[in-house]
């Protein structure tokens, strides 16, 4: 059987076919990246901010919650595992939208049922467009405007989301401040590029991406009185499974009524939107990967990643209902590992080894109980350091992705109607102006040259 030690320059990295999906195991098909297994140790924060969502929605206590996040942890293990190299995350900007119709039910059974229906119909959505090969032809269907409006939208919800009234910022602003400031300077400045590549310590220090922060955000949230010092317990933790099915899913409660599936389509498809434009970025961020690095040939197929995440969100549906969703990719960490993955083979042999080796260190961080105490005190920090990552990302990503500067003036509006007054608003409003300016051309658009000089520039910018 052929292994990562016998990939040749330009192949894929080896793997199993199984169908539409290609299995590739640890050690055997890829290298296992410490490097990145040990930021997923630190990171599993993020997986845990999780919690406090599903505590304020569903009254639901720490040991249920954190049941929901170990099942949903195990399930991100399929994308790599299956063939969809990347990090797969939350759909994160959706989750305000999710939030805000579950509190129209009582809460109680009521509003667990409104959560598993809606849940199972984006997963049932996600699975047939995946099954019957649209999902492919969707992602090229869209007119580039909206494309890139969704893109930045998320982006800007994200932003938001951080530095709103009552946000993150407001409860640890110095420890966010100086922990997002030191983030952006290791993963996007030049200067700090030019260091790792003078100096072999610097080098180091850059591979470990952001651990060395969340590590540092322990400390800090402390020190300016933002949050408590850890109190760390020993063993492993303890999540609740039984407590879940009792009272959470479909095992103690029942199956939702058929009219809650027909009441969750509306949101079902707006939210549907939101995960689109991660699709949209999952290939764009992988595009660009694929250029900087010939030796790996990468397959990034929407069709096949419609069918992971969609069958995740149909297991969590009936298992643990879970507030965040099960999205695509997640931005903040996917550019984290792609960034190291730029820097060549003997840094990072296959993006499966970094996207994989991430997602086991995240799920092993989960069941130890020390790491799980020593992060909780920082969950708001991890939350908002992704979420300003993954911001920075979608829009730099979502104004690439528009072909004219109308193109771009559509996005912007497109953009800020998602983020203000939610997904399908935002896609009306995207259809309205791109009838209204490009009329007959409204799916090819236009493309004034602008835009192609500047995707050109950029890429070059990354070359260097």
């Amino acid at each position: 059987m052929k292994t990562w030690k016998d990939r040749t320059d330009g192949d894929e990295s080896p793997y199993v076919p199984l169908g539409p999906f290609k299995l590739r195991l640890p050690f055997l098909h890829y290298r296992f990246e410490w490097p990145d297994y040990f930021q997923g140790l630190l990171m599993c924060a993020v997986d845990l901010a999780a919690i406090p969502l599903m505590t304020e929605l569903l009254g639901m206590p720490f040991e249920a919650a954190l049941a929901v996040v170990i099942l949903n942890g195990l399930l991100y293990l399929l994308h790599h595992l299956l063939g969809d190299p990347v990090v797969p995350g939350w759909i994160t900007p959706a989750i305000p939208l999710l939030m805000a119709y579950c509190a129209t039910f009582p809460e109680g059974p009521e509003r667990v049922h409104a959560l598993v229906s809606f849940q199972i119909m984006l997963g049932v959505l996600s699975v047939f467009l995946g099954m019957t090969g649209l999902a492919g032809k969707v992602v090229r269907f869209v007119p580039a405007a909206i494309k890139a409006g969704i893109i930045m939208g998320a982006g800007f919800a994200a932003v938001i989301t951080v530095f709103k009234e009552g946000g993150r910022f407001d409860s640890f602003p110095w420890t966010i401040s100086i922990a997002v400031g030191l983030a952006f300077y290791l993963i996007f400045s030049r200067h700090f590029a030019a260091l790792k590549q003078r100096n072999a310590l610097w080098a180091t220090f850059g591979k470990l991406g952001i651990f060395p922060i969340i590590a540092l955000a322990i400390v800090l949230a402390p020190l300016f009185g933002e949050a408590r010092w850890p109190d760390l317990e020993w063993g492993l933790s303890a999540p609740d499974f039984g407590l879940l099915w009792r009272e959470y899913t479909v095992f103690g409660l029942g199956w939702p009524p058929a009219s809650l599936f027909l009441i969750a389509l509306p949101t079902v498809f707006a939210t549907y939107l939101v995960l689109f434009g991660d699709v949209i970025q999952s290939k764009a961020l992988l595009d660009e990967a694929d250029q900087a690095r010939p030796d790996e040939k990468i397959d990034y197929q929407p069709d096949r990643a419609h069918l992971i995440f969609g069958a995740r969100n149909a297991l969590m549906a009936v298992f643990g209902p879970d507030v965040a969703m099960c999205g695509p990719l997640w931005a903040a960490m996917h550019v984290v590992i792609l960034e190291r993955y730029r820097e060549g083979r003997r840094v990072m042999d296959s993006v499966f080894g970094g996207s994989g080796s991430f997602r086991w260190g995240t799920n092993t961080g989960l069941l130890l109980m020390p790491i799980v105490t020593l992060v909780q005190p920082i969950l708001g920090v991890a939350l908002a350091l992704t979420l300003l990552i993954q911001g920075y990302v979608s829009v730099r990503i979502g104004i690439l992705a528009a072909r004219s500067q109308r193109d771009l003036g559509i996005a912007g509006v497109v953009g800020a109607v998602l983020a203000t007054r939610g997904a399908a608003w935002a896609f009306a409003t995207g259809i309205l102006l791109c009838l209204l300016i490009y009329g007959r051309d409204f799916f090819r658009g236009e493309t004034d040259g602008t835009f192609a000089s500047a995707n050109a520039a950029a890429k070059r910018h990354d070359e260097e």
